[in-house]
């Protein structure tokens, strides 16, 4: 979070005290400065990244997203005129190749950035898809769709609060019978990357447009299957800047009774979303639940 002093420095020191407490680690799911997917300069370094055709840290590459859609349209048996959701849709990459198929599309995100792109896009195209710059946790539909998505770990930065409130809106917005899809990563995937601490000084960068010092650390909670990737920013003159990146893994043994107990049944698991079969130490879980 932003804190309440304007500058790092004090009476011309360097409050040392204050980055001892940052490189502590904070109480579960506290979170970082808020909405900074829509802080202008993040957004549109966030959206660029998006775009990127060989990059899949926000979107997944292009051959992966469609592999992903045929595999999805063949397994849900979906038809010219059925209706999707898609939560945390970004510049509504999925959308654009499922309305290319006469899906009737809804993508609801909250970048404001992503969601003027991918209106933008959809208009030059003639793509008749509906994009609604949106909070997923505040969604309020009633039996509309015939599948729900949530693509890429969109679940794992969700406290177990504002996890069950979104599956609870998402099972009331799907019609009966109808589809949660979605993905979520593993504690395999963290081990993979392990626990990240470095700094770094940048003229200009993702995280600020002007010069500034980042100092990168991570956090394990195993006891909560919970990993923190922290970024503590700080510009020129003091200022300084807390983003946190929360990730809540799963098993299969963790996440079938949380879907369970939203009214789901699960139909089906694999290793991603384009129907690689599950096997025992994959980083991501994709899976097809359906409205009980």
């Amino acid at each position: 979070m932003q804190t309440d002093i304007t500058s790092i420095f004090q009476d011309g020191a360097l409050r040392l005290d204050l980055l001892r407490c940052y490189s502590q680690p904070p109480p579960l799911f506290e979170p970082g400065e808020p909405l900074f997917w829509n802080d202008p300069h993040i957004s549109s370094m966030m959206l660029a990244v998006h775009l990127n055709p060989q990059e899949d840290a926000a979107s997944r590459r292009p051959p992966v997203i469609k592999r992903t859609v045929d595999w999805l349209v063949d397994y849900l048996k979906l038809k010219v005129g059925d209706t999707v959701l898609d939560l945390g849709c970004g510049p509504g990459l999925y959308c654009t190749s499922l309305s290319q198929r006469g899906l009737r599309m809804v993508g609801i995100d909250y970048s404001r950035r992503s969601i003027d792109y991918a209106l933008a896009y959809a208009r030059q195209n003639k793509l008749p898809i509906e994009y609604r710059y949106q909070d997923y946790l505040t969604l309020d539909i009633e039996a509309e769709f015939d599948v729900v998505l949530l693509i890429y770990g969109d679940l794992c930065p969700l406290s177990p609060e504002k996890r069950g409130l979104l599956l609870g809106h998402i099972h009331r917005a799907l019609k009966p019978g109808g589809y949660f899809v979605f993905d979520v990563s593993t504690r395999i995937l963290r081990a993979r990357y392990g626990l990240q601490n470095g700094w770094y000084v940048a003229d200009s960068g993702f995280w600020k447009p002007g010069p500034h010092l980042v100092l990168e650390q991570g956090f394990d909670y195993p006891e909560h299957d919970t990993y923190l990737d922290q970024f503590v920013v700080i510009e020129a003159d003091g200022r300084i800047s807390v983003y946190r990146n929360w990730f809540l893994d799963y098993s299969p043994e963790t996440i079938t009774p949380i879907i369970e107990q939203a009214g789901f049944d699960v139909r089906a698991m694999w290793s991603d979303l384009a129907g690689t079969p599950y096997a025992p130490g994959s980083e991501w879980i994709g899976i097809a639940a359906q409205k009980a």
